[in-house]
């Protein structure tokens, strides 16, 4: 198979796996509902088109690869707007409707461009798939010049319920409706949301996160209803002396106590404010948690977790704790990007020219800050790190090592910077932290790998650094986290031709066999995905065929989780394509009937693989039934 095949499997796969995913989403239970789950229902059925084009043996010629490459783009942009919907905070979505359906008009508008230039008449595919396809694109055309309608009432409702402090209750009730934020658990988890958002954006939200957490607080009484009306002198004296354990994460680290004004310093640590700003006055430079040096010593209102106290002290009859001082210092944590620059700067200088324990601190920070938010891992990689970073993939001091790596591993999140690591020759040093270094190390070089592969022309020199057998003894004896690190690199690394060869020769059948087989070890999702991949080519077809995998396989269609099930259906079609031995032990071992339920309830390319299978049973004269 030569490379316009690779080129042609890699790309057929990623919109496979995006569709998929896309798929997976949850249903939408919020102000976005409507768009959200009429895109998920419109990609949905793109699925038979590359499911049919994984089957097909015909090449794609320049046209057709354009057209596809423009909906991988399309499909990505999409999968990354509905991911941040469903862990996104309700009430921020609800607050800024206009711009999310401006996001899914322009999404909308760019699958529908990007289908426009393939040309399905000419695809390998059935005249049924051509024609879902096209009606699919129809749809598409559709929605592009037809924005959906905003909500005009749950519009209004939070215009009021942001203007009055005495919002009319039937306001606040369709507010916990519509934006189903009905119980304690829903609101637990939308505090949750908006903290991350406090976490990832900071001071970019302005008076957003003050509005939330107002609004948070008013719904809260429609969920827990008022204390004093509903609950009795005799079950408030219960609640009052029943002294429930307060969680960790409400505790200030210093004082132990139940934190009144939460605030967030430089490292992202939460304390409350009279504590730390002792400790600051106190002349420390440190985060007396976590003993990083603070970057800078602004203070930031924690706004998400004095609701969440407030929340959790209500529900359990807590008398609410007291608001001391001022914390509506606006001006805290203003000049956050400018420390945060002049630290990064001070930071590769160690780098460069620091001794061993300044490099390991520097590398340290580096890794943190760069884990942080966006904006740091461009101005780090912009600064000049990332090449005295992978120098120091070659320290001889393991804690320097492990920071070093998994500094890369967070930068390579920004997309621009998986090439600049590329090209400071880091592929070769990060396999060789792959082999020799610590297990913390060894994971995050896997998941480093992982990263940088997804563009596609790093798969293959990743593979020809000699990745793959390091990456396979991982998945053999590293931890939990470690083995689900390298099975992930190592399925983006198959997506290539040439890496699959490798794998099969490196022994990885057997090992990825083991996991099938170990139903209660976590990794039997990992093993399945891995072999499907690997069995559409001939030498792992052979060394699937030789461990015996018949009968787990058809366990797994009787039994397997839904994905599951497909994948080992697929992986089943390709040993039995051609080969009687299989189909007579499929038909031993009761196989038919399991595969007959899979055809009729299965996902629609489990259906096809075990449809595919029953006819290849149903031709061949030789088996004996029983």
């Amino acid at each position: 198979m030569g490379p316009m095949d690779d080129s042609k499997d890699a790309l057929v796969s990623q919109l496979s796996m995006a569709i998929r995913d896309i798929s997976g989403y949850p249903e939408c239970r919020n102000a976005s509902k409507k768009m959200y789950n009429n895109l998920v229902r419109r990609v949905k059925l793109l699925s038979p088109l590359f499911e049919e084009l994984k089957d097909s043996e015909e090449e794609l010629d320049d046209e057709e690869v354009r057209g596809f490459e423009s909906l991988k783009i399309a499909l990505d942009s999409a999968r990354e707007l509905l991911r941040s919907i469903n862990e996104g905070s309700k009430l921020f979505q609800a607050l800024q409707m206009d711009k999310i359906a401006g996001d899914f008009q322009q999404v909308t508008e760019q699958i529908e461009e990007a289908m426009s230039r393939i040309p399905y008449d000419k695809l390998d595919i059935s005249e049924e798939v051509r024609e879902q396809i096209e009606l699919v694109h129809a749809q598409f055309k559709r929605a592009k010049g037809r924005r959906d309608s905003p909500d005009l009432l749950l519009e209004m409702d939070l215009s009021i319920a942001q203007k009055d402090i005495d919002i009319d209750p039937s306001i606040l009730k369709r507010l916990s409706e519509k934006l189903h934020l009905r119980t304690m658990n829903d609101l637990r988890k939308e505090s949750l949301a908006i903290r991350d958002m406090v976490i990832s954006c900071g001071e970019d939200l302005g008076d957003r996160i003050q509005t939330m957490s107002f609004l948070l607080q008013k719904l809260k009484d429609v969920v827990i209803g008022n204390p004093d009306k509903d609950t009795s002198e005799g079950e408030k004296e219960m609640i009052k002396h029943r002294s429930p354990v307060i969680p960790d994460d409400f505790r200030c680290p210093i004082s132990l106590e139940l934190m009144k004004d939460p605030v967030i310093v430089s490292t992202g640590q939460t304390y409350e404010r009279s504590c730390i700003q002792k400790w600051l006055d106190a002349g420390h430079k440190t985060c007396p948690k976590t003993q990083q040096t603070l970057l800078h010593t602004a203070l930031t209102p924690n706004y998400v977790l004095k609701s969440l106290i407030a929340l959790w002290c209500e529900s359990n009859g807590i008398e609410l704790p007291k608001r001391q001082g001022n914390c509506g210092d606006k001006k805290s944590g203003a000049s956050g990007s400018d420390c945060d620059r002049a630290a990064i700067n001070a930071l590769i200088d160690k780098l460069a020219d620091g001794n061993l324990d300044q490099q390991r601190a520097a590398a340290g920070e580096l890794r943190l800050l760069a884990k942080r938010n966006s904006d740091n891992r461009v101005f780090i990689a912009e600064a000049g790190a990332i090449p005295l970073l992978v120098e120091l993939l070659s320290s001889v001091d393991s804690r320097t090592q492990e920071h070093a790596v998994t500094a890369l591993l967070n930068l390579s999140i920004h997309e621009a910077n998986k090439g600049n690591i590329v090209n400071s020759g880091a592929i070769p040093d990060i396999v060789d932290v792959l082999k020799n270094g610590s297990m913390e190390a060894r994971e995050n070089a896997a998941a480093t790998l992982f990263s940088l592969s997804v563009v596609d022309e790093n798969k293959v020199a990743i593979g020809a650094a000699g990745a793959i057998p390091v990456l396979i003894d991982l998945l053999c004896h590293g931890t939990p986290r470690g083995k689900k690190d390298a099975a992930t690199a190592i399925f983006n690394l198959s997506i290539y031709q040439g890496n699959k060869v490798r794998a099969v020769r490196a022994g990885i059948v057997g090992p990825l066999m083991s996991l099938l087989r170990d139903s209660g070890g976590g990794m039997v999702d990992e093993a399945l995905a891995i072999l499907a991949i690997l069995a559409s080519h001939q030498e792992g077809k052979v060394a699937i065929g030789q461990a015996e995998p018949i009968p787990v396989l058809v366990d797994v269609i009787r039994t397997g989780s839904p994905r599951n099930r497909e994948n080992a259906a697929a992986v089943l079609w390709s040993l039995c394509t051609g080969d009687v031995q299989y189909l007579r032990i499929v038909i031993e071992l009761g196989g038919e009937e399991a595969l007959k339920e899979l055809s009729e309830n299965g996902t629609e390319r489990a259906k096809r693989k075990a449809g595919s299978v029953l006819e290849l049973l149903q031709r061949v004269d030789v088996i004996q039934r029983p």
